[in-house]
């Protein structure tokens, strides 16, 4: 995977967690907080559940991460191949990014129900009344499950690396890189739940992901064409000896 690629979806999953995240997932981290953590808890332990909550986000979403590499994997067989992946990918993330500014339903099409179904509920419910650090783990690998617009994106990438452990380091980043805003929504709940500047981050995202969207189309058409290696890490020796006339 290259350099570039995971500094712009490490770039992209931090601002998109300041406007999206803390809107879609703000409420629960408050409500679990409500419900599960005891005032009376020193501040350390405290900050060690929500570790716990956020480190099961992070671990569903590597998960997720490999299964879609792996799908990745399978359907690229050739340059031709991979870089039409590539470029379908990156429509799907314009789209995903046109979405996110308001411009059309696209994400609200392709999101499932998941979070109503009666495991879910019942298997949220029954976390939210227990207190040990293994149910905010758990309580997190749920909530990592749950269809969403921005998971979405990660995912499509993640399917772009055709690659299981590429494909489980993009999701794990995006886990990662939304850890700070959901773990101190309690401290900044304040500046996050003002619409303007939800909508305002949440536009920044939207065209970060645009911006990758083509970048990634760029890739595929580039691979379609011969000019960039399937490998983007593949030795320089190697390159010239395939390629004699260059």
């Amino acid at each position: 995977m290259e350099h570039i690629d995971l500094v712009a979806l490490l770039t992209i999953a931090f601002i998109g967690s300041l406007g999206h995240c803390s809107g879609m997932c703000g409420g629960f981290v408050l409500a679990y907080t409500h419900s599960k953590i005891d005032p009376k808890w020193q501040k350390s332990y405290q900050a060690i559940a929500h570790m716990f909550y956020n480190i099961g986000r992070a671990s569903s979403y590597a998960i997720l991460g490999a299964i879609f590499g792996a799908i990745g994997s399978v359907l690229s067989f050739g340059m031709t191949i991979k870089g039409i992946i590539f470029i379908f990918v990156g429509l799907i993330m314009i789209l995903m990014g046109l979405s996110f500014i308001g411009k059309f339903k696209f994400l609200t099409r392709i999101e499932g129900s998941i979070a109503n179904t009666e495991f879910f509920k019942n298997s949220f419910r029954n976390l939210l009344e227990n207190q040990n650090l293994r149910s905010f783990y758990l309580l997190g690998v749920l909530n990592g499950f749950i269809p969403c617009g921005f998971v979405y994106f990660f995912l499509a990438a993640a399917v772009a690396t055709s690659s299981i452990i590429d494909g489980a380091i993009v999701m794990f980043i995006f886990g990662i890189a939304t850890i700070p805003t959901l773990f101190s929504i309690g401290f900044v709940t304040g500046f996050l739940k003002s619409i303007k500047v939800r909508s305002i981050i949440t536009k920044i995202s939207a065209i970060l992901i645009i911006m990758f969207g083509l970048f990634t189309m760029f890739k595929g058409v580039m691979l379609v064409n011969g000019k960039m290696p399937m490998n983007m890490n593949m030795d320089i020796e190697k390159i010239i000896k395939d390629n004699p006339n260059n």
